[in-house]
């Protein structure tokens, strides 16, 4: 086993398997898409990124993803009616029976009173929440240095992951391009957007006692532990 991945599992061994239904919250680029895999690799839970569901839909030009490709490209959040059918649709499949990883829903607390609706009648509530917390000026040097492969998907960071010398893919040779969101203005607006409208879920679930807050300035290998111990709390 590689050092990587002896590390990752140091931080989970020992944990009890259990149902967990987990929404993971943070501004756009705080890691808990990544933290978010993690988990999900280790616990066999579905690791639900709504916004890989989106941009999936986009490139395929789907009615949803055109759409949504507006708001999107704008750094405006798409339409609770659109997200909240998206999500109940992936949430009756049959992996999330042993529990789930919400990551990019809910955003607003229309969606959370639906979602908390839905899964309540389900008999499937959620457990916790995990708040990566990231400094602002931080999430911007990350974000405008975030790259993707146009032909296998990989995401890439030009500060702490690059992709080859020659801007190429190291998994499949493919073409490195930055996202049309990822441009410094449209970063900013969609952290306005956030504080605006995503920070007072903080507020509904803490009156549920379920926001467990973690330092996502932290190493990845940090920020890990920070997580396993809320999970096994």
């Amino acid at each position: 086993m590689a050092n990587s991945e002896a590390d990752e599992g140091k931080f989970f061994k020992g944990l009890k398997l259990k149902i967990m239904r987990l929404i993971f919250l943070g501004a756009p680029g705080t890691g808990k898409g990544t933290q978010a895999a993690l988990v999900s690799k280790k616990y066999g839970i579905p690791h639900i990124s709504t916004g890989n569901m989106l941009r999936d839909a986009v490139k395929k030009g789907t009615e949803l993803g055109k759409k949504a490709k507006k708001y999107m490209d704008a750094g405006e959040l798409v339409p609770d009616s659109v997200m909240i059918e998206l999500v109940k649709e992936r949430l009756v499949q049959d992996d999330c029976k042993n529990g789930f990883i919400l990551d990019g829903f809910p955003r607003t607390i229309q969606q959370a009173e639906v979602l908390d609706s839905y899964l309540e009648k389900n008999l499937m509530p959620i457990t916790s929440v995990v708040l990566l917390d990231v400094d602002t000026d931080f999430v911007v040097r990350r974000l405008t240095s975030r790259r993707l492969c146009r032909k296998c998907g990989r995401d890439y960071n030009l500060l702490t992951d690059p992709p080859q010398a020659d801007g190429t893919c190291k998994i499949c040779g493919g073409e490195i391009y930055r996202r049309d969101d990822d441009s410094e203005y449209t970063i900013m607006n969609r952290l306005q957007v956030y504080q605006n409208q995503t920070n007072p879920l903080l507020e509904y679930y803490e009156k549920q006692q379920k926001v467990n807050r973690v330092d996502g300035n932290r190493t990845i290998q940090e920020v890990q532990t920070q997580i396993a111990q809320i999970i096994s709390e």
